[in-house]
């Protein structure tokens, strides 16, 4: 971010860890957090919710569960899946011209780093980025 937020881009990062960590064990939570905070402040299409539907939930008009979380960058997408026996499983890929050439496993903590990262790059050039993170850093 820049030094208009009153914070250098290592404090935000740490700061935007810190608020997406707490509490948090399931797609779901994080699916809340991201979409409603950042979610209209962040470019159409970076932020996107895999949901998985039942027939009830497709009869009732339901959304469905979140069962993955995917935030792309121009070079990476991250990814928060829910784990078969509960928790969550984080994998960042490498995306060259829309194919993804690798994916490496990670644990939540450094994926949020990693999104916290992506989130600070972008808040320096986006003022409505800017302004979601903000206020996802001040509750």
């Amino acid at each position: 971010m820049s030094d208009e937020s009153g914070l250098g881009p290592m404090g935000d990062v740490h700061l935007l860890v810190a608020a997406l960590r707490s509490d948090r064990s399931d797609v779901e939570s994080y699916t809340r957090v991201l979409s409603a905070v950042l979610g209209d402040s962040l470019p159409a299409g970076m932020v996107e919710v895999v949901r998985q539907r039942s027939l009830s939930d497709r009869m009732s008009g339901r959304e469905g569960n979140p069962v993955a979380l995917h935030v792309r960058t121009d070079d990476r997408k991250l990814e928060l899946r829910a784990a078969k026996h509960g928790g969550v499983t984080a994998e960042v890929h490498r995306v060259v011209r829309g194919v993804v050439i690798s994916r490496k496993t990670i644990g939540v903590e450094e994926w949020l780093e990693e999104l916290a990262g992506e989130l600070a790059k972008l808040a320096n050039h986006d003022a409505a980025a800017r302004a979601a993170l903000t206020k996802l850093i001040d509750g």
